[in-house]
Order: structure tokens, then C-alpha cells, then sequence
């Protein structure tokens, strides 16, 4: 029978997990924002508003499912954020050795 690991968190590293992700969230936006920004100057027919649409549809279910703070899968998160270049390895020092192990292996992926 297999049994999951609990991964134990301390208050610092909470802080650092927070603060982490705080940044890449932040980070995405301002990605978002830009990406919108320059779709919006180049609106010239109603197809290109629904295309618009359609785009901030697909990246509000992106958005929300990527930025998951759950402690129980925050390793996966931020592993994925490194691979998309909104986090890096350096923002999550103070992390437990092991956890940043696991991030770093996750992400290469």
C-alpha cells in the first residue's frame, strides 16, 4: 500500500513559498497585460474583439489554474513556474534543501 509523503512546512518557508509566488503571479500578470495591450492597439474587426475574447477566456482558466497556492502541491507549481520562466530557483532560497531539490528536478522536465 503506498502512502504520501507529508511534506512539513515552517513558518519562514511559508513566507518564502508566499512571497515566491506573489512574485510570479505578478509577473504573469504584467505578461498578460502587455500580450492585451498589443492585441487591443491592432483591433480593427469584430472577429479581431472575439479573438480577444476568446484569448482572456483561455488565459483567465490558465491563470487560475496555475496560480494554485496549496501547500500540498506548491512544489509542482512552482516547478512549472520555473519552467515558464515566472519564477526562479534563486526566489526560493531559504526552502528546505530537499524541497528545492525537488523543485529544480521537477522543473528540467
Amino acid at each position: 500500500m503506498n502512502q504520501a509523503v507529508v511534506v512539513t512546512w515552517s513558518e519562514s518557508e511559508q513566507a518564502i513559498a508566499r512571497s515566491a509566488f506573489q512574485k510570479a503571479y505578478e509577473r504573469a500578470v504584467a505578461q498578460l497585460t502587455a500580450a492585451v495591450q498589443a492585441q487591443a492597439a491592432s483591433l480593427s474587426t469584430v472577429e479581431s474583439v472575439w479573438a480577444l475574447h476568446d484569448f482572456l477566456s483561455i488565459e483567465r482558466h490558465t491563470m487560475e489554474g496555475r496560480f494554485d497556492f496549496r501547500l500540498e502541491g506548491i512544489l509542482f507549481v512552482f516547478a512549472s513556474l520555473v519552467k515558464e520562466n515566472l519564477l526562479q530557483l534563486q526566489e526560493l532560497d531559504g526552502l528546505d534543501a530537499e524541497k528545492l531539490a525537488k523543485v529544480a528536478a521537477m522543473s528540467r522536465f
